[in-house]
């Protein structure tokens, strides 16, 4: 039963119309200078005006929406370190540079039809699906854990509603006995971008 809050950021789970995730991701940069702040595994990152990978520092929310260039979700980066060495982490630390000309590889799932596993703040019935939702607050340095590498993003379970602004559809629950129910004090749900959330859906350029 999820009775603690213990959020983990957006983990694929499928394709919508039920495929399989099969673990594709598309691989993007992060300024080979340096971004001063960490990019956890699940967070939501986008495309900036120079090209490169930073996270999103809205909630979603139909005031501050999410930017044109959001183009998914981060799983996780490659760069290479001081001493030659291909490094591979589970998040991105905060102002790591790039050496000897080499790039900075973040790899983001980018499909915007992907469902997506979540975790929300506060309790959600059966009544949710098909409510739209968004971030209980916003990403920054330090929504994850550096120890695991991972976000600890959740939605928040107040705003589930029908506003057309927010950028998540509810198309599910992960309805799983002994882990999570519908209902549960922190439940956890299946989500996918709404159209104009996701750089892919959004007519407006970068």
């Amino acid at each position: 039963m999820a009775s603690t809050a213990s959020p983990y950021g957006l983990r694929a789970v499928n394709e919508l119309g039920g495929l399989p995730y099969a673990g594709s991701t598309r691989t993007f940069l992060i300024d080979p200078a340096g971004y001063n702040t960490n990019i956890f595994n699940g967070s939501i990152v986008r495309i900036n005006t120079s090209g490169y990978i930073n996270i999103v520092t809205t909630n979603g929310d139909d005031s501050t929406p999410f930017p044109a260039g959001t183009i998914g979700v981060f799983v996780g980066c490659s760069f290479v370190n001081a001493q030659g060495q291909t490094m591979y982490s589970q998040y991105y630390p905060a102002n790591t540079a790039a050496v000897n000309g080499s790039s900075i590889t973040a790899y983001v799932i980018d499909d915007d039809r992907a469902v997506f596993q979540a975790q929300a703040d506060g309790s959600l019935t059966q009544a949710a699906l098909g409510s739209n939702i968004y971030l209980a607050a916003v990403q920054s340095t330090s929504t994850g854990s550096t120890t695991t590498g991972n976000s600890n993003t959740a939605l928040d379970a107040s705003t589930a509603a029908a506003t057309s602004g927010f950028a998540f559809r509810i198309v599910g629950f992960a309805d799983t006995p002994g882990f999570s129910q519908v209902g549960d004090a922190y439940t956890d749900v299946l989500v996918k971008f709404n159209p104009g959330a996701h750089s892919y859906s959004n007519a407006t350029g970068i």
